[in-house]
């Protein structure tokens, strides 16, 4: 038997991981501790040379301010950006496979306008580029005690997408009285594993940045001697 995968990501990414982790034969729990609400903002004057897309919540949050910028170019951190900000009616210039860094590396010089999260890691300029952040979306925690204590009572693989994630998780497990020891954490970053705290049963990082590396490395962990399903 193998063991269940608790998602905790807000909607719709909650969705779309427990699809591609149902797809690959696992147990997936959906249980967002996060909702996602837009803020209101103003589009900031001054020219840019492209759009920074950090995540596809600042396209499905970003409202009608959008129409605005359909002109930039996009830079979007992976394919599930790319792919919002083209539904959304941008031309995707760049896209990156590992994260931020692979985004930037070797980037020409430009001037960013980020569309990100009011919670976020600061992002420092590379030589002869700016970056001005402008948070167009929020994620409110939520606390969800009993149905997380009962999906822990498993021992599951837990997913952990961000820092603040990771850092709400943990004070929740520990409100709920859950044995770190039993617990196996799973983190999109070295960043995030480090908000995770220590303690846990296991606390692996993937090896890339994204939902599929993260999903591989959930199939490992849960079944080491048996491939995924393809």
């Amino acid at each position: 038997m193998t063991r269940p995968v608790l998602v905790i990501r807000p909607e719709p990414g909650n969705e779309s991981t427990v699809s591609r982790a149902r797809a690959l034969g696992l147990d997936a729990i959906p249980l967002p501790l996060f909702a996602v609400r837009r803020l209101g903002w103003t589009r900031p004057g001054g020219a840019f040379d492209a759009l920074l897309i950090t995540s596809a919540n600042a396209i499905h949050h970003g409202g009608a301010e959008l129409c605005h910028l359909v002109h930039l170019p996009v830079w979007a951190v992976g394919a599930k950006s790319a792919a919002a900000a083209r539904d959304a009616g941008f031309t995707v210039a760049r896209t990156g496979s590992t994260g931020l860094a692979d985004l930037l590396a070797n980037a020409p010089p430009a001037k960013l306008l980020h569309l990100c999260g009011e919670d976020r890691i600061a992002l420092t300029d590379w030589p002869g580029g700016t970056v001005m952040a402008v948070p167009v979306y929020h994620s409110v925690a939520l606390e969800p005690l009993e149905p997380l204590a009962s999906a822990l009572s498993a021992a599951p693989l837990v997913m952990l997408h961000s820092p603040r994630a990771a850092r709400h998780f943990a004070d929740l497990a520990a409100r709920c009285g859950a044995d770190r020891a039993q617990l196996t954490l799973i983190a999109i970053s070295p960043a995030v594993a480090e908000a995770a705290g220590a303690d846990w049963e296991r606390l692996a990082v993937a090896p890339q940045t994204g939902d599929e590396a993260m999903l591989e490395l959930a199939c490992a962990l849960c079944r080491p001697s048996n491939e995924c399903d393809r």
